[in-house]
């Protein structure tokens, strides 16, 4: 399979995800600002959760391109991580109602676990697909923010039990880390076959 479907299909599924997320928030009762201030819990757990689809959307896209075709192993692991990625409304939705409480800010925390673990493994099934010195091998190298993040997302889900807001602030630095595209694959990707 070529990988233009691969992507066009994770596309489509990052989309909806952003799409039920803000379809989650639902519009008060009352026309004044002050009937928004109930809701900044749920909006700023809905921000955090975009940036998080936003940088895997954009990861993923820059990953794809030093690609080359896709096998089976490769879709399936693609799946893997739509299906963490697709659980990310719920845990948004729940962690923002109940107001950061530390169930819902553990559950989230597992939730960006699991998607980073799945991101790592859908990155090894492609380099696996092509070889150790593919242009995706060479532009992943050490990879220490694939490495920290998930150390990162440990650690919040162990605070969010005694002190849920150092878990969020935990999440929004794993996110900040990430913001800034992979410049390795960037410069790669200038450089790779099209």
């Amino acid at each position: 399979m070529h990988k233009n479907r691969l992507e066009a299909f994770s596309d489509g599924v990052l989309a909806i995800i952003i799409t039920i997320m803000v379809l989650e928030m639902k519009v008060p009762h009352g026309e004044t600002l002050a009937a928004l201030l109930p809701m900044t819990p749920v909006f700023l757990s809905y921000v955090l959760s975009f940036v998080y689809v936003g940088i895997y959307w954009n990861n993923h896209h820059h990953m794809l391109q030093l690609a080359g075709p896709v096998s089976g192993g490769v879709l399936w692991a693609n799946l893997h991580l739509l299906f963490w990625l697709s659980l990310l409304p719920f845990a948004t939705g729940w962690m923002g109602e109940n107001h950061f409480a530390q169930g819902p800010t553990a559950l989230y925390g597992v939730v960006l676990l699991m998607a980073a673990l799945a991101y790592w493994m859908l990155q090894r099934s492609l380099i696996r697909a092509e070889g150790g010195t593919s242009a995706l091998a060479r532009a992943v190298g050490g990879d220490w923010k694939g490495k920290l993040s998930p150390l990162i997302y440990a650690g919040a889900i162990l605070f969010s039990f005694h002190a849920a807001w150092i878990a969020q602030l935990l999440y929004a630095v794993a996110a900040l880390l990430w913001l800034v595209p992979d410049r390795r694959i960037e410069r790669m990707v200038g450089h790779a076959p099209r």
